[in-house]
């Protein structure tokens, strides 16, 4: 299945749960709350909460669990694109084609936006248990969420990235900034669908072999789609990454060497979820769409 028809198939589940689990923009205060809706549901390929779906249903789940943990995922990649695009880190104005949220509700409110995705994100956790999720369950979430979004992994990530701008780094650390600062959470996503699903460790173990490949080919596109990209389909400029003299796959070993490399993760990917069958058609799509993508 390519990824175009899975993501018309779950994506209006996703948006519907997305919708049901952000506060009403009337809810007081309701600034916070339009500001958190504005990035939230500010459209995106939804690909965390995609491959939570896929991810479970590679292993036998079913979605109609995941709805929380969907909506989750996407709050949580919100916030980090809000931080993200802040004058005190990348610095851009647009984001998915339209004004980045510090253009719109000031700096401070998206401070306050980003930390509330966040925050809220973890908290719909809980409600995975009126879904018939068990505690134990729940408790490996947090855990596997947790970890992704702290020093060890997307705020490290960033962290490393801030430091690397404007100096010759190896791909070692190269490799650590795009695994933490993207993959962190791809990994997360995949995996916490999963577990959800009821994977047992070995099943496991091939799906955190696939995210892992899966997130630095994902991130090794975005350095060569800042070079070579179409601003009109990526919804922002390109040439950040130059202008912030930042440490990417193509300043490091060029633009033919960053797509071999790209090539190499998916391939890995793919064949490291060969076992799960016809179940894990939709990750082989997903990393087709991740290799060939253009926004």
């Amino acid at each position: 299945m390519s990824f175009i028809e899975y993501a018309r198939t779950h994506i209006p589940f996703i948006e519907e749960a997305i919708n049901r689990y952000l506060p009403p923009e009337t809810a007081v205060p309701s600034t916070i709350h339009r500001a958190m809706r504005y990035s939230a549901t500010g459209g995106g390929k939804r690909l965390r909460a995609l491959l939570a779906i896929a991810g479970c249903e590679a292993v036998g789940g079913d979605r109609q669990k995941l709805g929380p943990l969907v909506a989750a995922l996407e709050m949580i990649h919100a916030y980090s694109l809000i931080h993200d695009d802040l004058p005190c880190m990348d610095d851009d104005d647009y984001r998915r084609g339209k004004l980045t949220n510090h253009k719109v509700f000031g700096e401070a409110m998206a401070v306050l936006a980003g930390d509330a995705l966040l925050t809220h994100g973890f908290h719909l956790l809980s409600r995975l248990r009126y879904l018939g999720v068990d505690d134990s369950t729940i408790v490996r979430l947090l855990d596997e969420l947790g970890r992704a979004c702290g020093t060890d992994g997307l705020i490290g990530g960033q962290v490393s990235d801030m430091e690397s701008e404007d100096k010759h780094v190896s791909q070692q650390i190269l490799e650590y900034i795009h695994t933490h600062k993207t993959g962190a959470l791809f990994r997360a996503s995949i995996c916490c669908g999963a577990i959800v699903g009821g994977a047992n460790q070995r099943q496991l173990a091939m799906i955190d072999s696939y995210a892992d490949n899966f997130g630095l080919a994902f991130q090794i596109t975005d350095d060569i789609l800042d070079v070579v990209g179409d601003e009109a389909k990526l919804g922002k400029a390109v040439g950040s990454d130059e202008r912030h003299l930042k440490a990417t796959y193509v300043s490091l070993f060029g633009l033919d060497q960053a797509k071999t490399l790209a090539e190499k993760a998916i391939a890995t990917a793919k064949e490291s979820i060969t076992a799960l069958g016809d179940n894990a058609e939709p990750l082989h799509g997903l990393a087709d769409f991740v290799i060939s993508r253009d926004h």
